[in-house]
């Protein structure tokens, strides 16, 4: 193993591990990447990591899952949960079950690896934590796609009255 620090990436889409190994390249860090709960275990075994990107879906399987088992076999890894649907309950939970940090993609490479810096670090260094609208409009939109866009469904679904909801969207949409 060179001297460079090594990195453990697990994700399920190879693009989107493609471009991140290749810009923590650019950083001096070397990414190995893993795209399943088996090849991330193997990578564990055979290498000495000192940081994880576990992305929290992985094709169906919950990453939460996959963290302790990952803790187990290298207990000194500082593991970072990345997540295209952050909420507070799975933050929490990615917390309670060792993470270090917990991000919500999308994400720069500087942000990533400042996802790793102790919160005693300046602030101008700590990554920006999503605002309490930003998770809101998230969540909408998550419930949205799974209802296929349907507006009285996805209100049902949230418990909250159809106009609401239709004034949520019309506010947002005017915001981007």
């Amino acid at each position: 193993m060179s001297a460079q620090e090594q990195w453990l990436l697990v994700d399920d889409d190879p693009a989107f591990l493609q471009v991140l190994t290749r810009s923590l390249a650019r950083n001096g860090i070397e990414a190995i990447t893993a795209t399943d709960h088996d090849s991330a275990l193997n990578a564990i075994d055979a290498h000495n990591f000192s940081r994880c990107v576990l992305d929290l879906n992985l094709a169906g399987e919950s990453g939460l899952q996959l963290l302790p088992e990952l803790l187990d076999s290298a207990p000194d890894l500082d593991i970072l949960v990345l997540t295209g649907y952050g909420s507070i309950a799975t933050a929490v939970e990615a917390m309670r079950r060792g993470a270090v940090n917990y991000l919500c993609k999308p994400v720069t490479v500087q942000q990533l690896i400042n996802g790793f810096e102790p919160l005693e670090a300046p602030p101008e260094l700590r990554p920006e934590p999503p605002s309490v609208e930003e998770m809101e409009w998230e969540h909408i939109q998550r419930i949205l796609n799974e209802h296929d866009g349907n507006i009285s469904a996805t209100a049902r679904a949230l418990n909250m009255h159809r106009r609401t909801l239709q004034r949520k969207l019309q506010k947002h949409s005017r915001w981007r």
